[in-house]
């Protein structure tokens, strides 16, 4: 995995360096990490698809977001950032000191330019992501690349019933006892997938999870479209 995550790295640490020279005087770049990330299993060859990013945005800072996505021969790689003016905003009074003002989650689609195949084959889906410690190859202030998962590319008819997703959540339970996750940072209900197996939750608080989305044989917490758990670390 090394050897596969030193040319993510080495882009990545390319691509902060040119955003850096063109941003402007009352400007710095804030890097973000990517909380959850949400992709076609399968798409057509040299056709453009939809990926869905969860991140939290700079606090009390006027800020642009820019997407920072790159692709190769072998992975599409989300990198964003934003632009944030020096200048902070005065964030708005709090009734008392201990009370806690989370950010508003950004929640958006980004389009993935088509992936050129030949044949049927594999792309990782990567992106800039929280890891704890910090692997020795990520640069100083730069959160690291991570591979969330892969897109399938095939030549004709893919399967469109399933979305993979992965990304850091939180444990949700609702007053009738239903598990959801929900993207760490992201403080809007809404934004929470219904775990298909709602036994399953052991070490899932705060956990790097991967998966994907499909529509269960039987509803699960009166929801067809569920999360199947595959892996969690």
């Amino acid at each position: 995995m090394r050897s596969a995550m030193r040319p993510a790295v080495f882009a990545s640490i390319v691509f902060i360096a040119s955003i850096v020279a063109c941003s402007g005087p009352d400007q710095d770049v804030a890097p973000a990490t990517i909380q959850w990330l949400e992709w076609p299993a399968e798409v057509l060859a040299a056709t453009p698809f939809e990926a869905r990013i969860v991140l939290s945005p700079p606090a009390c800072h006027p800020h642009t977001f820019r997407a920072g996505m790159t692709r190769d021969e072998s992975a599409v790689t989300f990198a964003p950032y934003f632009l944030v003016k020096r200048k902070p905003l005065i964030c708005p009074p709090t009734a008392s000191a201990s009370d806690f003002a989370p950010n508003i989650a950004l929640d958006t689609l980004l389009t993935v330019p088509g992936l050129a195949a030949s044949d049927p084959r594999t792309f990782e889906m990567r992106a800039s992501a929280s890891v704890e410690p910090p692997p020795p190859s990520a640069g100083a202030g730069e959160p690291p690349i991570r591979t969330f998962g892969d897109v399938i590319v095939q030549l004709a008819k893919p399967d469109t019933s399933r979305r993979n997703a992965a990304g850091r959540v939180m444990l949700q339970i609702d007053i009738e006892g239903c598990v959801r996750l929900v993207p760490v940072g992201a403080f809007n209900p809404a934004l929470g997938v219904v775990l298909e197996d709602q036994a399953d939750t052991v070490g899932l608080a705060f956990a790097f999870v991967r998966g994907y989305l499909h529509d269960a044989t039987s509803p699960v917490c009166g929801q067809t479209r569920v999360f199947h758990l595959s892996s969690r670390n």
